[in-house]
């Protein structure tokens, strides 16, 4: 496979005479049924530079080529405002998503979310294209989200994120200091069938996996710094987690936290590393903490190491 601007080139060789043009799209590209259908539908693949179906049987010698752009009405509004880029190119975006933002509309009109900046950068850099959220951020927890730029990406890093192959870590301040350095908490979450937001540990929830490291203790206020990674995404999962075990976050009134400290919840996703979608290389961006978590980690801990 060779990449080139928006489009992926192959060629077929002696190994592949005689074999259907979607299994080999299947297997060479790694793409699903529905993005073959959607491909084949809209003439975005060509052999030896012909619009083809996907019951063609290639040669060997053939060429085959997928144009990967897309243009499609974002269905978000489009809104104007200051968006953190991180990593960017033809396939992937990470932004840095600040505080107090959701990361997706919740109805359709909606606006003050993070996709609605992204749909704005898009159009603003003449890229008509569904903005594809690959996984969120809790309204007031800041720091990196992943987004697809075409539906090749979005199915394969959302494979990824399944498969527990898209790693997240986080920084959070928590109440109370931690018993041990290192642990995990492997305990499913479910709804609160009291509280409308509220999830809380719960046997017939869903699985859930946290692992923290404690990084420092402030025995001032009784905080301890901490890493934490995630084998799965629940709602509020590390809110619930440390909650569970008697730390709730500092600022999550939500969970039992205090606001003496932190006036939101203390969490950053601080890290992404992923697995580009195409070039198939480990990508690990990183997300700067913010002014309100930097500056009052900066003066209880002095690092966040």
């Amino acid at each position: 496979m060779n990449q080139k601007n928006h489009g992926l080139f192959f060629s077929a060789d002696i190994r592949h005479h005689g074999e259907l043009l979607y299994a080999y799209l299947k297997r060479e590209a790694k793409a699903s049924k529905p993005v073959i259908q959607y491909w084949i539908a809209n003439e975005k693949v060509k052999v030896n530079h012909k619009s083809v179906n996907h019951n063609v049987r290639l040669e060997s010698g053939d060429s085959v080529m997928i144009d990967l752009r897309e243009e499609e009405e974002s269905g978000i509004v489009p809104e104007y405002g200051e968006l953190p880029v991180l990593f960017e190119d033809d396939h992937m975006l990470i932004v840095n998503k600040p505080a107090g933002m959701a990361t997706h509309p919740n109805e359709a009109g909606q606006t003050g979310t993070l996709s609605n900046l992204v749909a704005f950068y898009f159009q603003m850099n003449g890229e008509e294209r569904k903005v594809r959220h690959v996984h969120r951020l809790d309204k007031d927890t800041s720091g990196a989200v992943v987004f697809a730029k075409h539906r090749l990406a979005h199915a394969l890093l959302d494979e990824q994120l399944q498969r527990k192959e898209l790693a997240r870590t986080y920084v959070a301040v928590a109440e109370g200091k931690f018993r041990k350095k290192t642990g995990t908490i492997s305990a499913p979450i479910g709804r609160d069938k009291h509280h409308p937001v509220r999830r809380r540990v719960s046997h017939s929830g869903q699985p859930a996996v946290t692992h923290f490291e404690s990084k420092g203790y402030d025995s001032r206020h009784d905080v301890t710094l901490c890493r934490l990674q995630l084998e799965t995404g629940r709602t509020h999962q590390i809110r619930v987690h440390l909650a569970s075990i008697g730390h709730p976050l500092s600022g999550d009134t939500l969970y039992g936290g205090s606001k003496g400290l932190f006036q939101r919840q203390a969490l950053h996703a601080i890290e992404i590393n992923v697995t580009h979608p195409i070039t198939k290389e480990r990508v690990t961006v990183a997300a700067p903490l913010p002014d309100d978590l930097k500056d009052e980690i900066g003066r209880l801990f002095g690092t966040v190491d």
